[in-house]
This record gives C-alpha cells, sequence and structure tokens, in this order.
C-alpha cells in the first residue's frame, strides 16, 4: 500500500513541476513588481542595530523603557558593596546631568579595587526597577581611558522633602539641613533614636535606620552598612543621636517604597 501511495505521490510531483515549469515566465513577472529594501530603509536598519549600544544621556536614560538594555558613562561616586561568590559590584554613578545606580555588576575584586571616587566607567546592563527604585541591574562595564574625572557636590534637597520632584534627583549625591531627630519604634513598641535594621531586631553591625522631621513630616533615612559599616564616622555619629536634636546629613538618594536616603555623613547642627 505504501509503496501504491509513493507513485501516485510521484506523479502527482511530476504534474506540479510541469504546472510550474509552463508559469516561470508569470512568476517572474510577479516578483519583479515586489518593493526592493530602499536604502533609506537599510540605513535605518543598521542604525537601530548599531543604537542597541550607543551610549545614553541622562535625559535618553530615563526615557528608555524598563527591562531595556540600555548603556551609560558616569562617574563613580561610592562603592556600596563587592559580593566575592558572584564577582559582583554595586556602585553608586553619576554625571553632570544625573545618577545612577548599578546593582550586581560583573566585576572582578581586581576591577572592584580600581573603582576609585571620581573613575569614569561605561556601563551597559538591563534598566529595572524595585519598590520604586531606579537601577540598571546585571550590567558589565569598562574603565574609559583618558576620560577626565568628576566628584559631584552634594545637591540641596532639603526643600523637596515630600514633593513629587524629590524623585527627579533619585539616586544623586544630596544634603539635607535642619532635620530634627525623631523617636523610632522597634517591634516591641520601645522608642529611640535609632535602630539597628528597620524593626530594632540587629545589632551593631548591621544598618541603622533612624527618623527625621522637617515642615511637620518625618521620614526614614538609612546608614547602609555595606556602604558605611560600623567602623565609619556616620555609623557612630548615629549611634549618639539624640531624639529631638537637629542635624545635617549627607548621601545618596535611595527609593525604597519612596524616598529612603543612604546617608554618609551626619552632623549635629549646634
Amino acid at each position: 500500500m505504501k509503496k501504491i501511495l509513493s507513485v501516485l505521490m510521484a506523479l502527482g510531483m511530476a504534474c506540479s513541476l510541469a504546472a510550474c515549469a509552463g508559469s516561470t515566465s508569470s512568476s517572474s513577472e510577479a516578483a519583479s513588481t515586489e518593493p526592493e529594501a530602499t536604502p533609506a530603509a537599510e540605513s535605518e536598519a543598521a542604525t537601530s542595530e548599531a543604537a542597541a549600544g550607543t551610549v545614553l544621556s541622562y535625559e535618553e536614560y530615563m526615557a528608555a523603557d524598563l527591562d531595556t538594555e540600555v548603556t551609560i558613562e558616569a562617574y563613580v561616586q561610592a562603592k556600596q558593596s563587592w559580593y566575592a561568590d558572584q564577582a559582583t559590584a554595586t556602585v553608586y554613578l553619576q554625571d553632570q546631568d544625573g545618577a545612577y545606580f548599578t546593582y550586581d555588576m560583573a566585576c572582578s575584586e581586581e576591577d572592584y579595587e580600581k573603582l576609585t571616587e571620581g573613575t569614569c566607567i561605561r556601563v551597559t546592563g538591563y534598566k529595572s526597577e524595585w519598590s520604586g527604585e531606579v537601577e540598571i541591574m546585571d550590567g558589565t562595564f569598562e574603565f574609559v581611558d583618558g576620560a577626565d574625572t568628576f566628584v559631584a557636590e552634594p545637591l540641596d534637597v532639603t526643600e523637596l522633602l515630600g514633593t513629587e520632584e524629590l524623585a527627579d534627583h533619585q539616586n544623586e549625591k544630596v544634603s539635607f539641613q535642619g532635620l530634627t531627630v525623631e523617636p523610632s519604634t522597634d517591634a516591641n513598641g520601645n522608642e529611640a533614636a535609632f535602630l539597628y535594621n528597620y524593626d530594632g531586631s540587629g545589632e551593631d553591625g548591621d544598618d541603622l535606620y533612624f527618623n527625621v522631621s522637617y515642615n511637620g513630616q518625618t521620614y526614614t533615612f538609612t546608614v547602609e552598612s555595606y556602604l558605611c559599616d560600623n567602623t565609619t564616622d556616620v555609623y557612630a555619629a548615629v549611634k549618639n543621636l539624640q531624639v529631638g536634636q537637629t542635624i545635617n546629613a549627607e548621601g545618596f538618594l535611595y527609593w525604597y517604597e519612596g524616598a529612603n536616603p543612604h546617608i554618609t555623613s551626619v552632623t549635629v547642627a549646634e
């Protein structure tokens, strides 16, 4: 039966080939009427491919869709951590127009030591968002040879606290003036000028959380232990805070369900 079917199929194919041979001229004519790719279209396609690795300005980076690949150039402002088990780094970057936070960027220990303040690097990764924090994840980087150095001056954003405009300065180096230390309450209802971890469950060496107020509104600030550990001046300064004191502070405008600055300096105002 299979052999009979094979013969019938062979005859069918022969007929089809004969029909195609008879219509070769008309098929060729039809094909010749199809539009060819224009030089402009080819140029546009090439430009799109090249754009994938184009260095974006800060404005272009902010306009880029989430979960898309981006490439930026910026200057190291602070190193938050290096993870030996996966050889990745988390770094604060900034240029003259805005700031970036790179999370889990591939980085050897040797290169991590070279990421000194002001160093220019080119980063390619994926623009992402986590609890409001816009960051570049799973990136790779290279040093920009011959680039100038740049260290940002803290921008005073005190008057922007509680406004939507504050988010425009996410991850920037910022300062706050004339804040009042407010009590923080742990999981057991006890009040203190600061807590180890957000609920008081930690110990010396963990993150420090403390509350401050300005114009009647209260905000939570953090000393991120990876960024500023318990050997730093800011860690000691926060441990010595007293409720009711007036302080000035500097840090990076990290975001977690709202403004949650990572503080790097605290001074008690006279």
